[in-house]
């Protein structure tokens, strides 16, 4: 063996020193990495394994109607689990089958399955088990007394958390939306607006010792939570459920198969103050079919629960929570054609002494394409006929003088080549022929509105363009956004995007469709007695469906109309989509119920009448003298009977208060006791309005017509609703309400 020098002892040492100096090194430069380096990184981790956090949840805002009507707010839910683990663990030290009774219990409180809840408590390996996500507080306050009587406090426990709720169910479903399982925003305003609603979460931080107990250390913090904004719309709750109770009518009547929409804005500033589509869903419980589409899904022939049966209830879903005003195009059909009169006006190709041709069609292109009266207009008639009687022949030949260049140019500044901008979301876009791409035939067809889709709301705010004298505005839902604290944080100012045609234009075509409606026009059907409307109607044809031999079948039927009040304005569209009634023209299908609606919403936003009135509201002539009741009657130029040998009015038909018309009506006077018995109602529907007024009378009864712009009945007028039902029996006299629509127009 070979002595150890100490020449080697001193190079094992400095070996040594050397590895000790760089462990040394590797030390300290360790200790430095984690002491400064990744100093936030470690404090992190250990932060988290001795602290914890408890969400504190902000406030979704509410959503207001435009007089400050709640139509959705939030309210308290309560999460209602149970322990497991102690469940067991209780269940193994007495020997009581707690499980059976906690499912039992909450089962019948909570109308759940109760065998269902005990497998899942009995069966589950997590610490907690969710039996009921939102519980409202008549449930929490028995689950409440179902834990005490029981005494079970470490096994049932509850949490508070916030839920959206909507207390006036289907109203203005399609506007405001819903809300999913997290309360974010998925549909209407909801999403829209839902970064202003859902504010931000706050939180609560606090140590925590080993078995999770809270200590009272210096890692406890506070964040608090910042509640949601609320929105106050432009929504107008009663004109928003005539909206939706009228286009109900419209889409029962019309047997529509593809839903009927409408809208109500004001012309001015853009405002919408209804906005509906049937039918519609309870955005309480959005996931739930309404009648019809539940209809459709039961008739489909699919086994329930297969795959083609949910991909139908799904599809069935996403059509239902569709926002048809906003989100769908249509053809807009004659409705156009205000649009293309106005913008022929505007350029000065056309003025009102011109005059122009129909015999039934018009050759463009090698096609023959047909005006709606088969026979044709005849000739020699103005631009104000042309329009008021929706001649296709003549918008064609007005279309013609503009050029296609300059058409494509009005259809943009009318709006309809871009989206409005209305403040909800999935607005669809126009489908519109590439300008290069206008022939003559294209052109043609568009003058009339066929052959190219827009939006409703799209088609509204174009039209609302015209009637407000030529500006082309912003249409929105939302007027004002207010904090927690109720300030107003945002105020809606109206947006003008451009002037399309001038005032005077503007105001020409709307005395023109006025004339339209108070004469002999085709939209008759939607005037309003005692005020000035501006209508047109509309039939359009769906080209992307068609029948075996290449054909379209199926119709839109739509009617628009505005006010012409000269210091505001309020303008409305109807749209049935795929009705399936025998007659399918939008001044049938569509125009009565416009008609219906303008008369709710004119009075009712204190409208002043432009005509004379032409009805009578009755006044009380019981306990006066015959001779003094027959003298204030002749004043009033109203038609009377006595009934009776008496001095005094002892009673009267009809009552006070109620409405007729006159001079087709009277008043009855009473001066026995011994009123005669009551009569019967004939049946008026179907008969001319002449011959209704008449048989009325015949019978007993006094008349209201309600929805024709004018007294004087033509042959083609024919009642379609009278208020009382034919065969029962009234009092003499009483006043029956009728409505007659003119059957002599096909647009």
């Amino acid at each position: 063996m070979k002595p150890i020098t100490k020449k080697t002892t001193h190079r094992r040492i400095v070996a040594v020193f050397i590895l000790f100096a760089f462990f040394g090194i590797f030390l300290l430069g360790n200790i430095l990495r984690l002491s400064y380096f990744l100093y936030d990184y470690y404090r992190e981790k250990t932060y988290d394994q001795v602290t914890t956090s408890s969400t504190l949840y902000a406030e979704r805002g509410s959503i207001y109607d435009s007089n400050m009507n709640i139509l959705a707010a939030s309210r308290t839910v309560w999460r209602v689990f149970v322990s497991t683990r102690d469940i067991k663990l209780w269940k193994k030290e007495s020997g009581i089958e707690y499980d059976r009774i906690i499912a039992s219990g909450l089962g019948t409180i909570l109308s759940l399955d109760a065998e269902a809840l005990y497998n899942k408590i009995k069966n589950s390996n997590v610490l907690d088990v969710t039996v009921k996500k939102s519980v409202g507080e008549t449930e929490y306050k028995k689950v409440l007394e179902f834990i005490e009587k029981n005494s079970l406090e470490r096994l049932i426990f509850t949490e508070a958390s916030t839920s959206r709720y909507y207390p006036e169910n289907t109203l203005a479903a399609h506007v405001l939306g819903f809300t999913g399982s997290d309360n974010q925003g998925l549909y209407g305003l909801e999403y829209h607006y839902d970064e202003v609603l859902s504010g931000k979460d706050g939180y609560y931080v606090y140590a925590k010792d080993a078995n999770g107990n809270a200590l009272d250390t210096e890692y406890s913090a506070y964040f608090p939570a910042e509640d949601g904004q609320s929105l106050v719309t432009t929504i107008d709750s009663y004109i928003q459920r005539e909206l939706e109770a009228i286009i109900e009518q419209a889409r029962v009547n019309s047997g529509a198969e593809n839903r009927v929409t409408g809208i109500v804005m004001d012309t001015k500033t853009g405002a919408i103050l209804g906005m509906a589509t049937t039918s519609p869903f309870n955005p309480n419980t959005p996931f739930v079919l309404d009648e019809l589409s539940q209809a459709k899904l039961n008739s489909s022939g699919l086994a329930q629960g297969s795959a083609e049966y949910n991909a139908y209830k799904t599809e069935l879903m996403q059509i239902m929570w569709s926002n048809k005003a906003v989100s769908e195009t249509y053809e807009p059909g004659s409705t156009f054609k205000i649009l293309t009169v106005s913008a022929a006006l505007d350029m000065g190709v056309v003025d009102l002494n011109d005059t122009f041709s129909c015999q039934g069609y018009c050759a463009v292109g090698g096609w023959k394409i047909k005006c709606h009266k088969a026979g044709g207009h005849g000739s020699g008639f103005n631009l104000a006929y042309g329009l008021q009687m929706s001649c296709n022949p003549c918008m064609i030949a007005i279309s013609e003088r503009m050029g296609s260049d300059s058409f494509y140019s009005y259809v943009n500044a009318f709006g309809l080549l871009e989206k409005t901008g209305i403040d909800l979301p999935s607005e669809a876009i126009s489908i519109f022929h590439k300008q290069e791409a206008i022939g003559p035939t294209e052109l043609a067809t568009a003058s009339f509105g066929q052959r190219f889709k827009v939006s409703v709301i799209n088609q509204l705010t174009a039209i609302a363009s015209v009637a407000n004298g030529g500006n082309l505005i912003t249409p929105y839902v939302v007027d004002k956004i207010l904090d927690s604290d109720g300030n107003t944080v945002f105020q809606h100012e109206t947006k003008t995007r451009r002037n399309v045609v001038s005032t005077e234009v503007a105001n020409t075509v709307s005395k023109i469709l006025v004339e339209g409606v108070n004469g002999s026009g085709g939209a008759k059907n939607a005037g309003v007695s005692g005020y000035d409307i501006a209508a047109k109607t509309g039939t359009s044809q769906k080209f992307d469906v068609l029948d075996e031999n290449g054909n379209s079948y199926l119709r839109i039927g739509s009617t628009v109309a505005y006010s012409t009040d000269s210091d505001k304005g309020v303008a409305m569209i109807i749209v049935v989509d795929e009705p399936t009634s025998q007659v399918k023209y939008g001044s049938v299908i569509a125009a009565p119920y416009v008609s219906k609606l303008m008369e709710k919403v004119l009075p009712y936003l204190e409208y002043r009448k432009n005509s004379p009135e032409v009805s009578f509201t009755v006044e009380s002539y019981v306990g006066l003298t015959v001779e003094s009741a027959k003298k204030r009657l002749k004043e009033s130029k109203i038609s009377y009977e006595v009934v009776g040998e008496g001095d005094f009015v002892l009673a009267q038909t009809p009552n006070v208060g109620e409405v007729f018309t006159y001079p087709v009506s009277k008043i009855i006077l009473y001066t026995t006791e011994d009123v005669p018995s009551e009569v019967c109602v004939p049946n008026l529907c179907s008969l001319t309005l002449a011959e209704a007024i008449q048989t009325a009378i015949d019978a007993g009864f006094n008349i209201k017509i309600s929805g024709m712009s004018e007294l004087v009945p033509s042959a083609t007028d024919v009642v379609c609703e009278q208020s009382l039902p034919p065969g029962s029996m009234a009092p003499r006299g009483t006043v029956i309400t009728i409505r007659a629509i003119n059957t002599n127009y096909e647009d």
